[in-house]
This record gives C-alpha cells, sequence and structure tokens, in this order.
C-alpha cells in the first residue's frame, strides 16, 4: 500500500519538477524564473525524503534538508537583491 502511494508521489512530484524547469527555462520575467527554480529545488527534496522513505535510509533526508535550505537561501537572496538591488549580508 505505503509502496503504492510513494509511487504515484514520484510520477506527481517529477512531473511537475518538469513543468516547473519548463517555466524556468521560459519565465516571461525574472520573478517566474526565480520562483519557478524555488520550486524545483523544493521537489527535488521532496523526491529526496521519498526515497529515504522507501530505502529506510536517513542519510537522504540529511541531503534533503540541505537542499530546502539552500532554497530558502536562494529566496533570501533574489527578494533582497529585487527590493534593494544589492546582494550581500
Amino acid at each position: 500500500m505505503i509502496e503504492t502511494a510513494i509511487y504515484v508521489l514520484f510520477a506527481v512530484y517529477g512531473l511537475s519538477g518538469v513543468l516547473y524547469f519548463i517555466r524556468l527555462l521560459r519565465g516571461p520575467t525574472v520573478v517566474d524564473s526565480i520562483l519557478a527554480a524555488d520550486c524545483v529545488s523544493l521537489d527535488v527534496a521532496l523526491i529526496a525524503l521519498l526515497l529515504s522513505i522507501y530505502y529506510k535510509n536517513s542519510f537522504l533526508a540529511v541531503g534533503a534538508l540541505f537542499l530546502v535550505l539552500w532554497a530558502f537561501i536562494l529566496d533570501v537572496f533574489a527578494a533582497k537583491y529585487l527590493t534593494r538591488g544589492e546582494v550581500g549580508t
């Protein structure tokens, strides 16, 4: 039962990741591309968490945590650049 749900979630997150990646490449504005990059990284993190559940391995979950933190930092720097025009601390 749980394996079937994991397979369905793999397909859903994989398809949404492909759609977000297309939006990343073809986004009409920079804001759309930044949002798509954030969504792609979160989808990859969720797929890594699903793999962690499927293989019963906690090391993949730690890697997914770092990927989510990277996505958060990307959002902070992109928002700061778009609002103030500068990047840094």
